[in-house]
């Protein structure tokens, strides 16, 4: 009896690791990748006529619910606590002005055109409902550069503390572990259940895989690193450089990052809006109109015989607005704070997850130049550190243009390492020396940083939910009374906005479903054909 597929692949994953197994899977089959299409919500045309939706919190999983709410003809009114939409789908340009709660104020003075995305910055192929709306709305898009070969990867252990090139850590990794698993074929370790057909056919992929020499070593190879390029005339052919040693490799441990762009939504193609990931939010708010009101922080909400009665301040004077539901698409934090009339068991589960909250934090530079295209070879992509804010995140907008741009070095849970125990200046140090251990003599061309730690920020107080036990979600998951729930806390795609637009589209389906019970038992005057 043969090898099963799951013990090759297991073994394969042994020896070579996740990416290993990765590349087997897919080219088995078994492994497809591809869009997940947006699921409409099921209601007929018009089953909104003559019900109202308050929607609270204008990010993208109160505007899409809002949107999906007046296609079926809701009465739908939107209170956001900012100037603008988005949440934390944030594009920061020169004039803005970044507010914490402590009342820090950062004044952003980029140079004019430049912008970076503090929050969402990368749109997978695989989230097909955000996708629906960049189609529907017409905004704009282009390649987000994930992952580069061209990029570099560090660690103090090894080689001096100086990077290398993404491309050789992957491709010498790749060409050990080729010549580890020949070894296992030739010496009958990897399995005596794979025909000699088999073995023989697995060696052939190994020499292609690693690559490796006719003796089955790996002694290097273009596809990690060259001392010289092939050139015009009497120029030497390519040669190609040492290999990096297993045991520097292990030492390294790149694993992390050489595997970063394995995971199922961060392999390419990725995209992001041209001009910035808030593009959609507008996009969503211009579309609605005055359906969205700004500077409408919430302060009170409570249910009513007829539905629900919210509480919101604008301009100093305190307003009320009534609904027959509430569609809650504020961030767990800022609910957890305000006076809501929740069910004990609600109560409890929003202050749980409330505490979950993580504190990812981003520190983007105006850089001079675009140094690391004209000096390093590096267009988009991620570089990362052992130690230190990091990755350092390279633009994909702009390429090969003159004249400042933007740079990001630190992107990670400011609780890492202390950073969030620094000060302003001593965090903007610490971003400038990781620029300066992936570029060193660089980091001097770095100016006006910026530090957006969404632990801090006004009305957001936390990035995305760190941790939720089942219970509590299947709690958030469901309303309480006139009262449903919104945002990436209620998917199971946290920190994404397909998950917050994923949630808009469930919580209107839900009202939709419970207005059509409603009426079938004569609760509502205006009825709709089912």
């Amino acid at each position: 009896m043969g090898i099963t597929r799951r013990d090759f692949l297991t073994r394969v994953g042994q020896a070579g690791g996740f990416s290993a197994a990765v590349v087997t899977m897919q080219a088995l089959g078994l492994m497809p990748m591809k869009e997940v299409e947006a699921e409409q919500v099921k209601a007929t045309t018009g089953a909104g006529k003559g019900v109202s939706i308050v929607v609270l919190g204008g990010g993208v999983a109160g505007l899409v619910t809002a949107y999906e709410a007046r296609k079926l003809g809701y009465n739908v009114t939107v209170l956001e606590a900012r100037h603008r939409p988005g949440g934390r789908a944030y594009s920061a340009r020169g004039g803005d002005v970044l507010e914490f709660v402590d009342g820090t104020k950062q004044n952003i003075t980029w140079a004019p055109g430049l912008y970076w995305n503090m929050g969402p910055a990368r749109i997978p192929s695989v989230h097909g409902t955000i996708l629906h709306y960049v189609r529907e709305l017409k905004v704009p898009m282009e390649v987000c550069v994930n992952t580069s070969r061209s990029t570099l990867l560090q660690n103090d252990k090894v080689n001096g503390g100086k990077p290398y090139t993404q491309r050789k850590v992957i491709n010498d990794t790749r060409g050990e572990v080729a010549e580890l698993l020949t070894k296992a074929l030739n010496g009958g370790a990897l399995d005596s259940e794979l025909t000699k057909q088999d073995r023989e056919r697995l060696a052939d992929i190994m020499h292609l895989w690693g690559p490796l020499d006719g003796k089955n070593k790996y002694t290097g190879s273009d596809r990690a690193d060259v001392t010289q390029y092939p050139g015009a005339g009497p120029q030497e052919m390519i040669v190609n450089r040492e290999p990096i040693p297993m045991h520097a490799l292990l030492d390294g441990n790149f694993w992390n990052a050489e595997l970063y762009e394995e995971q199922w939504d961060w392999q390419a193609t990725m995209m992001q809006p041209v001009n910035g990931m808030q593009q959609i939010s507008n996009a969503l708010a211009k579309s609605l109109g005055p359906i969205v009101n700004f500077n409408c922080p919430v302060t009170e909400i409570t249910k009513t015989d007829k539905g629900v009665k919210v509480v919101y301040e604008k301009a100093g004077v305190q307003h009320t607005i009534q609904a027959d539901y509430c569609v809650c698409a504020m961030p767990l934090t800022i609910l957890n704070k305000i006076k809501a009339d929740l069910s004990p068991e609600v109560k409890a589960t929003v202050s749980r997850a409330a505490d979950s909250y993580r504190g990812s934090y981003k520190v983007p530079w105006e850089a001079s130049t675009r140094f690391w295209e004209k000096d390093f070879n590096i267009y988009g992509g991620l570089s990362f550190l052992a130690k230190g804010p990091q990755p350092i995140w390279y633009p994909s907008n702009n390429l090969f243009a003159e004249g400042p741009s933007m740079i990001c070095a630190g992107y990670q849970d400011e609780a890492i390492d202390g950073f969030n125990k620094l000060s302003m200046e001593e965090k903007f140090a610490a971003s400038r020396q990781s620029i300066e251990k992936m570029h060193p003599g660089y980091g001097k061309l770095l100016s006006k940083p910026v530090f957006c730690g969404w632990k801090h920020v006004k009305w957001n107080e936390g990035s995305w939910i760190g941790a939720i036990t089942k219970a509590d979600y299947a709690t958030i998951t469901q309303n309480d009374g006139p009262i449903y729930f919104a945002g990436d806390h209620t998917s199971h795609v946290v920190g994404w906005q397909e998950g917050a637009a994923g949630s808009g589209r469930r919580a209107i389906q839900m009202i939709s479903d419970h207005v059509k019970a409603a009426r079938l038992g004569g609760k509502h005057s205006d009825t709709v054909s089912a």
